[in-house]
């Protein structure tokens, strides 16, 4: 039995060669629920992410894969960040790198370098550490740093909160998250000839 999917869902799981239908509940063959997850085509999971994602590159997004996303999920978020920040041996910062909220549970995923106008229909956009909305790729300025892609599934929609920065968002999230999922990340920049 196929689902009621925008049409932004169908053309995005045409994109990813998904087929486009999906089940009411996130179950997998044998009746055992799934467990969130998210992934991506361009990295594995502890992979280096490949340049053309960084400022040595094209700076856009990587494409994204959301599962087994929970039932009574009413929203998603996604925050991208890195604790490895200035320096992975000395670390004294996470710099945040994406900001996403409200992004619709029957979301499959983000393709590739995804515009503001093209996200999911309802998704907001908080700051990052650049102080303004969007994505904002690796660009360590020492070592290899990592690249946490956090999914959240909440049993809400959160109010319009403007752009929040991800201490605000997450702030809002408390007491709200049904489920959590990681995809990490690293990049260390080009060695200068």
């Amino acid at each position: 039995m196929r689902s009621m999917l925008s049409p932004w869902v169908l053309m995005l799981l045409g994109a990813l060669g998904a087929p486009a239908t999906l089940s009411a509940t996130p179950e997998a063959k044998g009746g055992k629920a799934m467990s969130l997850t998210i992934r991506s085509e361009a990295f594995s999971h502890q992979g280096s992410i490949p340049t053309v994602y960084t400022c040595e590159g094209r700076d856009i997004s990587p494409p994204l894969r959301f599962e087994g996303v929970p039932a009574g999920t009413k929203s998603l978020v996604l925050i991208v960040d890195d604790p490895d920040a200035p320096d992975p041996k000395a670390p004294k910062m996470t710099w945040v790198h994406w900001v996403l909220y409200n992004i619709p549970p029957d979301t499959p995923g983000l393709p590739e370098g995804v515009a503001p106008t093209a996200l999911p229909p309802g998704t907001r956009q908080g700051k990052n550490d650049w102080k303004r909305t969007g994505y904002g790729g690796p660009c360590p300025p020492i070592g290899r740093h990592r690249y946490f892609h956090k999914l959240y599934a909440l049993d809400t929609v959160l109010p319009d909160l403007g752009e929040p920065t991800k201490a605000q968002l997450e702030k809002a999230m408390e007491g709200h998250v049904l489920a959590r999922a990681e995809l990490v990340g690293t990049y260390q920049k080009q060695q200068k000839k």
